[in-house]
């Protein structure tokens, strides 16, 4: 198949996943002559990096989440398809859905990734990852749960179980869920309870590596652990977990074998492809990494088939340095608009270089007043730190209110030292009550049925 786009109007681009790399990809093809078609899961685009704050109650998921209809309304030749693809056919450059096909000029699959627990799936109910709101208010529900039950719980090793918090993985998520966590339980809750002492909670984080946030420097690694032990967290290095039974987790650190009693187990150690990846394997023959990522060419298409494009976590692309490029929000945009620019110019028979990224830096925040960020040429922490972890995610949230609603929520927060969304809303994933509220105190957003 030529890389060289026929010329037929309109030509078709079907985008599937409205995450970073999807929804930049329609935002650059807004105003271009092709047709397109998003397709997502959700009905909303969802800001993940601050997906954290929402399961420690700093946030409601209205707060982080834009209408993709909304988003994308101006764009006059993009529709917006609510809907799950389950397999594709290349040669016919059709998509099945759940609920029927579609056909395809150009497809653009960016459905990102999932938990991955390393081939221990019976963990992933006993210790839930952070990837979907239902995912941050199952972590918010068992999080403020483990503190009423504490409340109430007068065996002093049973409350004790209550009042430990275990995050599995020391890269950004879990630092900064260990960070939150230490921040709810020593600051903001404090004065709430009258039968516990909050400052009693013991909360662990857990990295294999040898140090915390293995993709940043070392001497920022260090900052940060500095900064988790000064609010209170224990951080464990070199420390595997072997297995989660019964609220208990098992250590491994050296030959030495570890016991601990949990009541809350967070999961933020490791990621796999979606099962589109799997779905490109079977029909294209493009080879998968270890995780399930597709391994893509220099411009991002599968390989022997340049009419399918795979960008952001689902992408393995590895022409660029010693490592794949990181699955990181910088990534999926920059991508996304790569591929929609190539896309153009096939159109009129040109070309573009193959992708590079242009890496401007990384961010992770600790605590109140505590970030690390590494800008390559620039690297510090602290104070200033913490107002350009502050700046840069306020920038890159999506829409105008969403930006306003979150400002004023940490503004409350700081200067009142009162959280946001501490609410216990759903009774678990597979409960009774799935209505889950997505609410912030500036009124009601929306109600979703999950």
């Amino acid at each position: 198949m030529s890389d060289i786009l026929n010329t037929q109007s309109p030509h078709h681009v079907v985008i599937v996943g409205g995450g970073f790399g999807g929804l930049y990809a329609a935002k650059t093809l807004g105003r271009s002559s092709v047709k397109v078609t998003l397709i997502d899961k959700r009905n909303f685009h969802l800001f993940q990096p601050l997906l954290y704050q929402v399961a420690t109650g700093s946030l409601s998921p209205g707060d982080i989440a834009s209408p993709l209809r909304s988003v994308l309304r101006d764009n006059k030749n993009t529709q917006v398809l609510m809907g799950e693809v389950v397999d594709l056919n290349p040669n016919e450059n059709k998509l099945v859905l759940n609920n029927g096909e579609l056909n395809y000029d150009t497809l653009i699959v960016a459905t990102g990734v999932s938990h991955h627990y390393f081939g221990n799936d019976q963990w992933a109910t006993l210790a839930p990852g952070l990837k979907t709101v239902e995912d941050a208010l199952e972590m918010r529900r068992r999080i403020f749960s483990a503190f009423e039950a504490a409340e109430k719980e007068t065996d002093p090793e049973k409350r004790q179980a209550l009042l430990t918090f275990v995050v599995v993985g020391g890269g950004p998520t879990g630092v900064e869920l260990a960070g939150a966590l230490a921040e709810i339980a020593y600051r903001i809750l404090k004065e709430e309870f009258r039968s516990i002492d909050t400052s009693e909670t013991q909360i662990l984080l857990l990295e294999g590596m040898d140090r915390i946030l293995p993709p940043f420097p070392p001497e920022l690694s260090a900052e940060a652990q500095k900064g988790l032990e000064h609010l209170g967290v224990t951080v464990r290095t070199k420390t595997l977990v072997t297995n989660i039974d019964n609220q208990v987790v098992t250590l491994k650190s050296g030959e030495e074998i570890e016991q601990i009693s949990a009541q809350t187990i967070l999961w933020a150690a490791g990621v796999k492809g979606s099962k589109m990846g799997e779905a490109i394997a079977r029909t294209t023959g493009a080879q998968l990494d270890r995780v399930g990522r597709v391994m893509v060419e220099p411009n991002l298409t599968v390989p022997n088939h340049p009419n399918i494009f795979v960008i952001g976590d689902l992408a393995n692309f590895s022409h660029q340095g010693d490592q794949p490029l990181p699955g990181v929000a910088p990534v999926a945009q920059q991508q996304g608009i790569y591929v929609a620019k190539l896309i153009q110019k096939r159109l009129k028979a040109q070309t573009l270089p193959p992708f590079h990224y242009i890496d401007y830096g990384s961010l992770a925040v600790i605590g109140r007043n505590q970030a690390v960020v590494n800008l390559n040429y620039l690297k510090f922490s602290g104070l200033f730190a913490w107002l350009a972890w502050v700046f840069v995610h306020v920038f890159f949230l999506i829409e105008f209110d969403n930006k306003l609603l979150v400002m004023i929520q940490w503004a409350w927060s700081y200067f009142t030292n009162q959280g946001g969304a501490r609410l216990i809303t759903n009774e678990g994933l597979s409960g009774k009550n799935n209505n889950i509220e997505i609410s912030t105190s500036m009124g009601d957003k929306n109600t979703v049925q999950v």
